[in-house]
């Protein structure tokens, strides 16, 4: 069975590696995008401003009831067709082009995180007491700096066992890039099930590289938390 994920031709080892490195390289890149587009969405859904209100609630409501794979599906398959109907526009000689797997991984997984994480850092925001701010404002602050040293350490403390929570979901969720040609984990792990015929070997092994992605990743989510809580007294 250890020949099985051995280098070279003999094995599947430096395929499953390979695959490996996509999939964090797709849950690195996805989680700033999620962020970025998270914050958006809690700042808009917090706004005094009816039209952006709406924008955010209904970016969050739209997002979170779609099933991650259509998402996935509707990005790839409809940004491709944004892309060469743009560059027939502005090169009508230019030939058609494929819309990248990663690319597409990214922004469908990066709208989905966004989505859930707006939601959290709403509630993060809205637990905040307002009277800090009013002090911070006493004392001649601006807002920006009220932001920057009052509000934004309480709401990253508060907000980043869900943040976490998410971070795990989305890291399994890279798993479903397999269905648009990503060559990820769970690609390879499919083409060397389909060479050996041997699913429970290669699935089991899958199972243990991803279980071992979210355990390590807890680890260090415990210890961001610690670090962000140091300081406070506990009840």
């Amino acid at each position: 069975m250890f020949e099985l994920f051995s280098y070279g031709d003999a094995g599947w080892g430096d395929e499953i590696l390979r695959g490996l490195a996509i999939t964090v390289q797709l849950a690195i890149v996805t989680l700033p995008v999620g962020l970025f587009l998270g914050f958006l969405a809690a700042a808009a859904s917090m706004s005094r401003l009816l039209p952006l209100r709406l924008l955010g609630f209904g970016y969050t409501t739209v997002m979170r009831g779609l099933p991650e794979i259509l998402t996935l599906f509707v990005v790839y398959n409809g940004a491709g067709l944004l892309m060469n109907a743009a560059l027939r526009w502005w090169a009508p000689e230019a030939a058609a082009t494929d819309f990248s797997p990663f690319a597409a991984g990214v922004v469908a997984l990066g709208m989905v995180f966004g989505a859930f994480a707006a939601e959290v850092l709403r509630g993060a925001f809205q637990s905040l007491d307002s009277g800090q701010a009013e002090a911070g404002r006493a004392i001649g602050m601006t807002d920006r700096q009220i932001f920057l040293r009052i509000r934004l350490p309480q709401v990253w403390r508060f907000a980043l066992p869900g943040l976490g929570n998410l971070w795990i979901n989305m890291l399994k969720d890279t798993a479903l890039v397999s269905v648009i040609a990503l060559d990820d984990l769970m690609r390879m792990t499919k083409v060397a099930v389909g060479v050996t015929k041997q699913p429970f070997t290669f699935y089991l092994m899958a199972c243990l590289i991803y279980w071992a992605m979210c355990v390590l990743s807890e680890l260090v989510l415990a210890q961001m938390e610690r670090r962000a809580n140091r300081g406070i007294r506990r009840a």
